[in-house]
């Protein structure tokens, strides 16, 4: 209980250690994890959750923090402090990647800019994406970033990117690394001279090669024949079938080589030291360097060891400076770690110990989950105060104990002479010796060990002077007394774990505010005690204990059925907040759509009614040019004004009708007018001759003068436009809002289509008409494609194609017929020479077709 050993040891601390352990990068991290201790600073906790909750987020939005590099270089350091010593290449390559690694986490982490300042800017922590990591590695006083970054060039130039001493790393090495690469040259040609020579007399194998032995270039020779090679013998294979000769050609050249490998390791070693001479004087901020690379590989392990356990972590848990537990979703991260691999679940656990309920007492069956409850509090609250994240819901609160003392299993010691009872006193001696408000006791089978009767009235008197020291405690039993006394005790409250009394199986959960009963009968009856004991041991414990037992397991049911009850009860009100959330947010999003579907009605209606203050313009413009009344005039467009404001203000979806009834309203005024003057409309018949039309509006527009309005259309065509202007030998026509010039002896008369005439005595298109002459021009394509069709089912297209390409108005069109035989292409254009509006019919260029494809102007 009082060892710490021993109590990480039972409440599964030391697996969480090990856990930890096997997250560090180096001795670096491994360092801490053995150094991690109890807290009770409430915010220093803080700081140091707040510091694993910001890794977590680190490690999902920086690609670029260090992940590998973290190299414990404390003991070199120490050891290069004396002159004349100097780093290994292999010391100094891993002194290099963990300057890099202390660099890019100063870059990350580092919230000040300020070269060589070790203290925090002026930022407001909201500005500084991680400020607790932040001010970890600000609060050591690191070598400055244009130290490292000099230390980092100086062994550039020595190592390269594998480790190794480079050629440039001096002009003497370079030297003796040229004149050792000349001799080991010469040498290897002797050599393959000799082993060509020896191979050719049958001395050799064929297949023999140089090898080397003792740093020497040796040829590999058959025991009987190695007199016929003169040399020295440096050693044989281990079945003695092989001996290895270094000929005498190359001794000389092979010592001088292992002269030139002294010279090379004593230059190699002269740079060393110059570098390590360069690295003396910043050995203290450098020792410190590594002290925050250990504080942030150790933070980087507990992040690491969250992920794994599925534990719950925040950047701002919520912490208070008190004893207090208020814990939702608690699961023993052990346990679950157990279970999982065997695809089981663990049940978590719901408890609360404020200061009106501070002491807990657990009863129930065995087997049922007590002791497991009671390990689970002692170790979360235990990695908790030592600054780990603990697997509970997001809404638990978590509180601060001063000590933690336990009394769990057996004690008992042949050594210490303390059997199972004596040790369960003793230990219960320690904690009222120590306990204070500020402590939590956990206890497993209170009173256990002894006579029952005795032992329940020990464990009563024990735990009154828990409850006046104002302890907290989770305590496990089996005592009906000691169920009474919490019972009729402030401070205390009962707490079953649930047991199903059909499947006669543990439920492992938790229920605080009433006593459980052990279920002893039952489980006698499950394992299969005889019936006829089972009944003489209710008759010696009597039935008003039976009943009581069988009362209490109904109440425990009961408050099961109606707790299932509000839990159903409350998931459903919390599906209802969820739905009435979901369908605000969707009426606030119809809302805005229907906004924006108003928004952009209205702008189409403002467009249409642009569009029709355009015509309506037109239409004043040519009574000014036939000299009408101003007074008309003003009217006309007062009524056009009249029209917008009305057409805005009114129900979007109507805008076309209301247009329409506007139009009509003018119309039958202008009728009216009309037949005051008793005019009567002149239009020319469908027999009359284009000559006729012409010889009439020689001098003024056609019939614009008497109020009429000819209709023609184009021969070969069915489209009938307005004429409204004929000059010498070209004739103005409107086919629907386009105007186009066509020759005067291309059109004929035609029967005037169903119109609306305007205040002004010029007649316009229906709207009807209107529109659909929009939409023809919208979805005219000026490509047709008559391959494959019959010659006139392919002239009957193209009519159609014509004939609509002359209503839009466009300039060019092309027909897609091929070559094939030449026949459509021929029919086509026989056709095209009897349309009046066709200007031109030619092969299209060679590149985009040729005499495939026809181009028509118009």
């Amino acid at each position: 209980m009082i060892y710490p050993d021993r109590f990480e040891e039972k409440i599964g601390m030391t697996d969480i250690r090990q856990l930890l352990r096997q997250q560090c990068l180096s001795t670096l991290g491994e360092q801490r994890v053995d150094e991690m201790t109890f807290l009770t600073d409430v915010d220093q906790l803080r700081e140091l959750h707040a510091q694993v909750g910001e890794f977590l987020r680190l490690l999902e939005e920086e690609d670029s923090f260090p992940e590998q590099g973290y190299y414990d270089l404390r003991p070199t350091l120490q050891r290069i402090r004396i002159e004349g010593t100097f780093m290994e290449t292999d010391e100094m390559f891993a002194f290099k990647r963990s300057l890099e690694t202390i660099e890019g986490i100063q870059n990350t982490l580092r919230a000040t800019s300020t070269e060589g300042s070790n203290q925090l800017s002026d930022e407001s922590p909201t500005d500084i994406p991680y400020p607790a990591l932040s001010r970890l590695v600000a609060a050591r006083s690191t070598l400055p970033q244009r130290e490292g970054s000099g230390l980092l060039r100086l062994i550039n130039q020595i190592l390269d990117k594998f480790g190794k001493v480079k050629d440039t790393a001096s002009p003497e090495l370079a030297r003796i690394r040229h004149e050792m690469a000349s001799a080991e040259g010469s040498v290897s040609r002797i050599l393959n001279h000799i082993l060509r020579n020896a191979q050719a007399e049958g001395t050799v194998a064929s297949d023999v090669a140089p090898t080397m032995r003792d740093g020497r270039l040796v040829i590999p020779v058959a025991p009987a024949l190695k007199r016929k090679i003169k040399g020295i013998v440096h050693d044989e294979s281990a079945t003695g079938k092989t001996v290895f000769i270094e000929p005498q050609e190359v001794v000389e050249a092979n010592n001088r080589i292992r002269e030139l490998e002294g010279e090379e390791r004593r230059e190699i070693i002269r740079i060393l030291m110059a570098f390590a001479d360069e690295v003396r004087p910043q050995v203290p901020q450098l020792m410190e360097s590594y002290e925050m690379l250990a504080d942030v590989e150790f933070v980087r392990a507990k992040a690491k060891l969250s992920q794994q356990l599925g534990a719950f972590t925040t950047t701002n848990p919520q912490i208070r400076n008190h004893p207090f537990i208020d814990w939702t979703l608690a699961v023993h991260p052990l346990l679950k770690r157990s279970l999982v691999k065997h695809g089981k679940k663990v049940v978590p656990l719901e408890i609360e110990l404020t200061r009106q309920r501070r002491i807990l007492l657990i009863s129930g069956p065995n087997a049922g989950g007590k002791s497991v409850c009671l390990k689970t509090v002692g170790l979360l609250q235990y990695m908790f105060q030592c600054g780990l994240p603990i697997s509970v819901g997001e809404r638990s609160q978590l509180g601060i104990f001063e000590n933690i003392m336990m009394d769990i299993g057996d004690e008992q010691s042949i050594e210490d002479e303390l059997s199972t009872y004596s040790s369960h006193l003793l230990n219960m001696k320690q904690m009222m010796r120590h306990a204070n408000p500020a402590s939590l006791l956990l206890i497993d089978e209170f009173g256990g060990g002894t006579e029952p009767q005795i032992g329940g009235a020990m464990a009563e008197a024990i735990l009154k002077r828990y409850v006046e020291c104002g302890t907290f405690g989770i305590i496990t039993t089996h005592y009906q007394n000691l169920k009474h006394f919490a019972e009729e005790t402030g401070g205390v409250v009962n707490g079953a774990m649930l047991y199903d009394r059909h499947l006669m199986q543990p439920l492992f959960m938790l229920q605080i505010g009433n006593p459980g009963s052990s279920f002893a009968v039952e489980i006698a009856r499950k394992i299969g005690i005889p019936e006829e004991v089972i009944n003489d041991a209710s008759e010696i414990v009597g039935r008003d204990y039976i009943n009581a037992d069988k009362w209490l397991q109904d109440i425990v049911r009961d408050k099961r059925y109606w707790e299932s009850k509000r839990q159903n009860i409350h998931s459903r009100e919390k599906q209802m907040e969820q739905a009435i959330a979901r369908y605000e947010q969707e009426i606030a999003e119809l809302q805005r759509q229907r906004k924006d579907i108003l928004r952009k009605a209205k702008e189409e209606a403002e467009q249409l009614l642009q569009d029709s203050n355009a015509r309506i313009e037109n239409t004043i413009r040519e009574i000014r040019e036939a000299q009408a009344e101003k007074e008309q005039t003003r009217r006309v467009r007062q009524q056009l004004d009249d029209f917008k404001i009305k057409n805005v203000e009114s129900d979007i979806n109507t805008e076309d009708n209301a247009i329409t009834r506007k139009m009509e309203k003018i119309r039958q005024r202008q009728e009216r007018k009309e037949n005051r003057k008793t005019e009567t409309p002149h239009t020319a018949p469908e027999g009359a001759s284009v000559a006729a039309l012409k010889g009439k509006t020689t001098a003024s527009p056609l019939g614009i003068e008497s109020g009429a309005s000819p209709y023609v259309r184009i021969k070969g065509q069915t489209s009938v436009g307005q004429l409204l202007s004929v000059d010498g030998k070209n004739a103005t026509v409107l086919f629907g809002q386009m105007r186009t010039t066509v020759k005067v002896d291309r059109l004929v008369p035609a029967q005037a289509p169903k119109k609306a005439e305007s205040p002004t005595g010029i007649t316009f298109l229906g709207r009807e008409t209107q529109n659909a002459m929009r939409e023809k021009s919208l979805a005219f394509k000026q490509d047709i494609d008559v391959r494959g069709m019959r010659g006139e089912e392919a002239l009957n297209a193209i009519m159609h194609f014509i004939d609509d390409a002359t209503q839009v108005g466009v300039q060019r069109v092309r027909i897609l017929h091929g070559t094939g035989t030449g026949i459509l292409r021929q029919l086509i254009r026989q056709y095209l020479k009897t349309v009046p509006t066709v200007r031109d019919a030619r092969d299209e260029h060679v590149q985009f077709g040729g005499a495939g494809i026809t181009v028509v102007e118009f």
